[in-house]
């Protein structure tokens, strides 16, 4: 068109026949030739591409909407319906997916409730074994009380060789009995998270000394070397918990000897420091044991596992005895390893982390020389005993009666508060489970008065349980024995307090409580 038109002006100008009114009407001709040709390709492409970014840019924002599709019967038009074919599959995929989303969330709100109902469970049941657990602690050491404290006490007397070696028989069965139970508390305060451990300074080196002496009469009747070895660089005092470190090393030793049958045991004890205020401490427990399989050394330290079946009926045991071991060590930030070869023996190794007191070497410590169980001479102190279990009553007042002490009996905490209003004494024994008044109660009463403010009094108790003693003392007892009680044990906790220096609390002149 447009050629056409300029070959014709081209023309009319060469032939010099052109005019003006002519040349507009064919420009204005063109113009709009072109006006509708551009219309014409607006409407059949510019704006089916418009709608369709219109789409896409929707579908970005999450609203699918399908688009309109004009009817031009090309590639534009094609595109569109294949674009309104993904959005209904988007918009289906939604649908599956909000469906899938709500089906997912009842889910898990169906799953939190039973976790919620699982855990309730769970600690009910928890807090029922701990109860049981204190229950039976408390029912068993009561006549385990009694069984070794008469025995304790028959064996001082004058016996024969076969009433003595049949009464130590039974002393060893009721020891093992109380190990027993000891060690099944210990793992049920552990898995409970409810051990604690003390912090105090001990001498380290006396204990391993002592643990080996215990030990030597058992080895050296088998016919077994024991010896010990302790590093130049262990300082002769640490800071932790004495009692669990001798647990540790305890019962290594004991089974180091137990299982060995000729040879040895060694025990060595080395020291590295990590600081300026602690120390690390490993021990280690050779023997020339029998060892252990190598397929069996992966679950040494499991409970109630043994390295081999037949070793609970040659040997006895319950195979916890390692389990508290490993416990133990690893709540003094330590571990334990064993190493071991069939018929060469069997090594194990503990690290403990100690804090160091500052300035301490590991020089002899100067001793006081003290006679077992305290004073040596009969003392004339009075002691309220507060029990209402008759075979206890036996056990103390031969105890008592037996280093002089004078003593009276309490059934009760109501009938110790009536004894003190009426008499004068320099220690109270307190039971804590008892009828009518119970000791904690009745010393939370006696506190109260302050004319007996300075009384000590001990709790002679059956609850051993981890968190009784911290009862025992905030109750305002001044001290906490667990039954069994030992003779020698008692005897030296009662000239500790009696030394305390509180004196005669005096009979009241006020009223009774």
């Amino acid at each position: 068109m447009f050629w056409v038109i300029a070959i014709i002006l081209a023309y009319d100008l060469r032939q010099d026949t052109f005019d003006a009114p002519k040349g507009l009407l064919l420009g204005a001709v063109v113009l709009l030739v072109a006006l509708a040709i551009a219309r014409f390709t607006t409407r059949l492409l510019v704006r089916p591409l418009r709608i369709l970014q219109l789409g896409i840019h929707s579908v970005c924002n999450g609203r699918l909407a399908p688009i309109q599709i004009s009817q031009t019967g090309d590639e534009v038009e094609l595109l569109g319906e294949q674009f309104n074919r993904m959005v209904q599959s988007l918009a289906a995929s939604k649908v599956l997916i909000q469906e899938h989303e709500t089906l997912l969330e009842e889910r898990i709100h169906q799953r939190t409730k039973e976790l919620e109902e699982t855990s309730r469970r769970a600690e009910e049941a928890s807090n029922a074994k701990s109860e049981f657990l204190a229950n039976m602690s408390h029912e068993l050491r009561t006549p385990m009380n009694g069984i070794l404290g008469m025995i304790d006490i028959t064996m001082e007397g004058p016996l024969s060789e076969e009433q003595r070696d049949q009464l130590e028989t039974a002393q060893r069965c009721a020891y093992s009995l109380l190990s027993l139970l000891n060690d099944l508390l210990d793992l049920s305060k552990i898995e409970a998270g409810k051990m604690t451990l003390e912090r105090i300074a001990f001498d380290i080196r006396s204990m391993v000394e002592d643990c080996v002496r215990a030990h030597a009469p058992v080895a050296h009747h088998k016919g077994i070397r024991i010896e010990h070895q302790i590093a130049s660089d262990v300082p002769r005092e640490v800071i932790g918990d004495p009692l669990r470190i001798r647990q540790i090393m305890a019962n290594l030793v004991s089974n180091a000897v137990k299982f060995t049958e000729h040879g040895f045991v060694a025990v060595e004890l080395g020291c590295v420091a990590i600081g300026c205020d602690e120390v690390r401490l490993t021990l280690t427990v050779r023997d020339s044991g029998p060892g252990i399989l190598p397929e069996t050394l992966p679950y040494i330290f499991d409970k109630f596992t043994q390295a081999d079946g037949s070793i609970s009926r040659r040997y006895g045991g319950t195979g916890l005895g390692l389990a508290i071991t490993k416990k133990l060590a690893q709540l003094h930030d330590g571990d334990i390893h064993v190493e071991s070869s069939l018929g060469r023996g069997t090594t194990f190794t503990v690290d403990l982390k100690c804090g160091a007191p500052v300035g301490a070497t590991n020089q002899e410590p100067a001793r006081q020389s003290q006679a077992a169980g305290g004073t040596t001479d009969a003392s004339p102190a009075r002691i309220l005993v507060v029990e209402d279990n008759q075979v206890n009553q036996k056990v103390v007042m031969a105890v008592l009666r037996k280093r002089g002490f004078t003593f009276e009996l309490a059934n009760d905490g109501r009938e110790a508060l009536s004894k003190l209003e009426n008499g004068t004494f320099d220690l109270v024994l307190m039971d804590v489970q008892m009828p009518v008044l119970d000791g904690l109660e009745a010393t939370r009463l006696i506190r109260q008065q302050p004319r007996w403010a300075g009384l000590p009094i001990v709790a002679m108790t059956a609850h051993a349980m981890n968190g009784d003693r911290e009862k025992c003392l905030g109750a305002g007892m001044t001290g906490y024995i667990s039954k069994p009680v030992h003779p020698s044990h008692l005897l030296e906790v009662i000239d500790q307090h009696l030394a305390a220096g509180c004196g005669k609390v005096q009979k009241a002149v006020s009223p009774g409580l």
